[in-house]
């Protein structure tokens, strides 16, 4: 049989036609169905899950328990979100948070709390579960301000911070739709969620291209077209009356002038102290922690509180932690013996009628850092109830375990009135080489630092101030140069240039006068601190606007130290 060539021709030239059909109806129907939102409705991840927890729409890790009044949150969460140093101590069964003017403890399983040492009872308390320890809403409210939405259908809840600004939206959609599809993704493609009713109020989060982050009163959060949802007014939540600190009241805009006391055996007799010019702070050493448990020593003279006062000084009493380590170490480990530190503290600012409180830590385990850190948060609005100015020394930092690493200088400036830098002892006692106790170099870059570094605002640093230098001792034996030192006062070098007569010559470097002479073999060496050296001292405070001085010590000092560091007042 003959096959017939013109059908032939005609079947090879429908073949490419059908193809191309086929293509173009394949892109079309694709090129439709991309066009077309999707209709598919799932439900969120977190359906079915018990109080599930949203922060600024995005679900969180651990869940609330009860609901309502006795709703409590999971302490991971809030101290993630709300307060980090909200601390538990599994040893002391406490619970602790602190703001500048409360400090609360809470107890597992128990309905009375203590707030500034005041018992207080809670309706509903503190509960472990899971190995998570979880707090009550009400005191969270009270002492954070934070608000909680909970939907009574979805068991969702929604928890904002205090002063948060939630920028809130509306759901519109053309005349003829009565919902609004909140999708998964921010694409039509994507399945929807939620279908909105108009009008409905929503909490708008971020923004993503044409699209809002958006979220429901019931949890449910998605994305909306920016074409359906009309923006309206943020609301802010409420924060809690700010009250102004003691220090805010009585030293703002007022540069601290204080001196040290170093009270040791004998207590200083007011009567021959005489005139301190422009000094309106004293604080005498007569604290000291003395064992594990936190028991404090005093040494503490009514009759010299009397005398300050009526010479217009403040008397900051100072409480050492007598540089032992073990000793801090212990005291510090607990809320318990912290506490006993604290209560005696304010007990002998009763009765000695102090005005504030300087604390000197030093030499103290890295380890234990964050326990000096914690004393001071819980000190602070216990102090700040009865009026007193807390204060804490910190030396430059360095990278000294004992003596420098400890000092969390951001956080302590948090909690603290004032940070007082002992910006001395560059060269100390035993320094393999001699050298200025504080040249003004070096002093700026220690507080530059801590402002820059620590982000610490200049107005909260006091600048401490030696009144002491060394005479370095140098002498060649053997070959070899053996240096030692020997700290004096002010007075006592003036002498010595004196009977010596000696001419001092003023280095650049370190902006101070100095003198050398010999001794028999040995080479005396003077980095001088006096009216030159101070002068640069309190013009260096004011240029970086500090919130004042410090003199390391009193006997120590000179009639001129006082005149020249007098010059802080404006």
């Amino acid at each position: 049989m003959r096959s017939n060539p013109r059908r032939n021709k005609r079947k090879r030239r429908l073949g490419p036609l059908l193809l191309v059909i086929c293509l173009f109806l394949i892109g079309g129907y694709y090129l439709y169905t991309q066009s077309l939102p999707n209709s598919e409705h799932v439900e969120p991840d977190w359906k079915g899950k018990s109080s599930p927890i949203f922060v600024r729409g995005e679900l969180l890790e651990y869940s609330a328990l009860g609901t309502g009044e006795d709703l409590k949150l999971p302490l991971p969460v809030l101290q993630d979100v709300i307060d980090p140093h909200i601390r538990y101590e599994s040893q002391t069964k406490s619970i602790i948070l602190t703001t500048s003017e409360k400090l609360v403890h809470l107890t597992p399983d128990e309905k009375e709390a203590k707030i500034n040492n005041e018992t207080t009872q809670l309706r509903f308390a503190p509960e472990e579960s899971e190995g998570i320890m979880y707090l009550p809403i009400r005191v969270l409210k009270e002492v954070y301000g934070l608000a909680v939405y909970e939907d009574v259908d979805s068991g969702a809840v929604l928890l904002m911070k205090a002063g948060e600004s939630i920028p809130m939206g509306t759901a519109k959609a053309s005349e003829s739709d009565a919902t609004v599809a909140m999708r998964k993704e921010n694409s039509i493609h994507a399945p929807i969620i939620f279908d909105v009713p108009v009008g409905t109020e929503l909490r708008v989060w971020s923004t993503k291209e044409d699209w809002y982050y958006v979220q429901l009163d019931n949890g449910f959060t998605g994305y909306m077209e920016k074409n359906t949802v009309v923006m309206g007014e943020s609301r802010t939540v409420a924060t809690p009356p700010q009250v102004l600190t003691r220090a805010e009241r009585s030293w703002k805009g007022k540069p601290v002038n204080l001196v040290w006391e170093a009270v040791y055996q004998k207590k200083p007799n007011p009567a021959k102290i005489g005139e301190l010019p422009g000094v309106n702070v004293v604080s005498p050493t007569w604290f000291s922690i003395i064992d594990g448990e936190g028991n404090v020593r005093s040494q503490a003279d009514l009759d010299y509180v009397k005398w300050a006062h009526k010479k217009k000084m403040e008397v900051w009493g100072l409480l050492s932690n007598s540089f032992e380590p073990d000793i801090t170490s212990k005291a510090m480990g607990s809320f318990v013996s912290r506490m006993n530190v604290i209560n005696q503290m304010l007990q002998y600012a009763d009765l000695y009628e102090l005005d504030g409180i300087n604390l000197d830590f030093e030499n103290v385990y890295t380890k234990d850092g964050s326990n000096i850190t914690q004393f001071v948060r819980e000190l602070k609005p216990l102090a700040e109830a009865k009026g007193l100015i807390i204060s804490i020394d910190v030396t430059p930092k360095s990278r000294s375990e004992m003596w420098s690493l400890f000092l969390d200088r951001q956080a302590l400036a948090e909690a603290a009135d004032y940070l007082i830098v002992m910006a001395y002892d560059e060269h100390w006692a035993s320094s393999p080489k001699a050298g200025s106790v504080s040249s003004l170099p070096w002093v700026e870059a220690a507080l530059q630092r801590i402002i820059k570094e620590d982000k610490v605002s200049p107005e909260k640093l006091i600048m401490g101030i030696p009144m002491y230098t060394r005479i370095w001792s140098e002498e060649v034996k053997d070959g070899e140069t053996k240096i030692s030192s020997k700290a004096v006062g002010m007075d006592s070098v003036a002498d010595i240039i004196r009977t010596k007569k000696l001419k001092p010559t003023y280095l650049e470097g370190p902006k101070q006068n100095y003198v050398e002479y010999m001794e028999d073999t040995v080479l005396k060496k003077i980095w001088i601190e006096d009216e030159v050296s101070l002068k640069s001292r309190v013009e260096l405070a004011k240029s970086l606007q500090l919130g004042g001085i410090a003199s390391w010590t009193r006997n120590l000092a000179n009639e001129t130290a006082w005149k020249v560091l007098k010059s802080i007042h404006p």
